[in-house]
């Protein structure tokens, strides 16, 4: 059942862009409406309730907001995944993750002390649309050895196909707060449930 609080500021609030982007900056990844992100955390909680997992992980920058949220009421610690690589970080993992929105390829690194393979985490993103960033969310889990439990995107482009790719890459645990079937004609168009 998608989020509906969330539906409605997508339909409301979100816009279309050339080229497949919904833009979304009013609520999710400019501008940010707290207590949206507490409600998106909140249906995480229900959504993974079942899962063991002691860290979330997600990846700079939008999908810090809602993984923070989700880690304060879940009381886990958060690790977000860095596309520049700090003078303070001597010992890292390193992938690569192609960005859909500004059609770059991103260094992305991860502290080696932050994952481990003792680690069973939780994902957690603003988008999922060719699942570029989950690849490399599984690229860095496997060279530490720690576990995907699952991934959670606050917004899903259904018609992108990055579920099936992450499902192809062996992540069976996939939830998704809203899905859109469509931004045919600039219309934003919402999976039904």
């Amino acid at each position: 059942m998608a989020l509906k609080v969330l539906c409605d500021r997508i339909l409301q609030e979100g816009r279309c862009l050339e080229g497949g982007i919904l833009k979304v900056d009013r609520f999710v990844n400019h501008q940010m409406d707290p207590y949206l992100m507490k409600q998106v955390a909140i249906e995480f909680i229900r959504r993974f309730a079942d899962i063991k997992v002691n860290k979330i992980l997600t990846i700079e920058a939008s999908g810090i907001a809602p993984a923070v949220m989700l880690g304060y009421l879940m009381e886990l610690p958060v690790v977000y995944v860095k596309k520049i690589v700090p003078s303070t970080i001597e010992c890292f993992y390193h992938t690569k993750v192609h960005s859909f929105t500004n059609d770059f390829l991103y260094d992305v690194v991860i502290d080696k002390e932050y994952l481990t393979a003792d680690d069973h985490v939780l994902f957690i993103d603003d988008f999922l649309a060719y699942g570029n960033a989950g690849k490399g969310i599984i690229d860095l889990c496997s060279q530490a050895g720690a576990t995907i439990e699952g991934m959670g995107f606050i917004i899903e482009k259904g018609f992108q196909k990055g579920r099936e790719v992450l499902q192809q890459e062996g992540i069976s645990r996939i939830e998704s707060l809203a899905i859109i079937e469509s931004l045919d004609n600039s219309q934003i168009k919402i999976m039904d449930d």
